[in-house]
């Protein structure tokens, strides 16, 4: 699914089913929520951390509730996140096309 039609499908289901956006600092709030909840997956599955009982797995489900709030700030705010993430790949590879082949760290 292309950025844009995403954006659309949040939209229309918003529109169909959430009744309205929740407030911009409402949604950023719940996208910390969010973040938070895909981070304690990754300490789980990851780090050092094991699961509690009847925690499971579910990072895919996590990104995808990320993505999720963060199509519906862009869509409150006016982000065409095709355009935002095209600028993002310009902006790094200008400023990093050789920085990270020259990292000594990264071989």
């Amino acid at each position: 699914m292309e950025l844009k039609a995403l954006q659309q499908r949040v939209d229309e289901w918003i529109k169909t089913y959430g009744v309205r956006y929740f407030s911009e600092l409402t949604n950023m709030a719940v996208l910390t929520e969010e973040v938070g909840e895909l981070a304690r997956v990754i300490a789980r599955k990851y780090g050092d951390q094991s699961f509690k009982e009847g925690e499971k797995c579910n990072l895919a489900e996590e990104m995808a509730d990320v993505l999720w709030v963060l199509v519906c700030l862009a869509n409150q705010t006016g982000i065409d996140l095709t355009e935002a993430i095209e600028a993002s790949f310009a902006k790094k590879t200008a400023r990093d096309k050789d920085r990270h082949r020259n990292n000594e760290k990264l071989k």
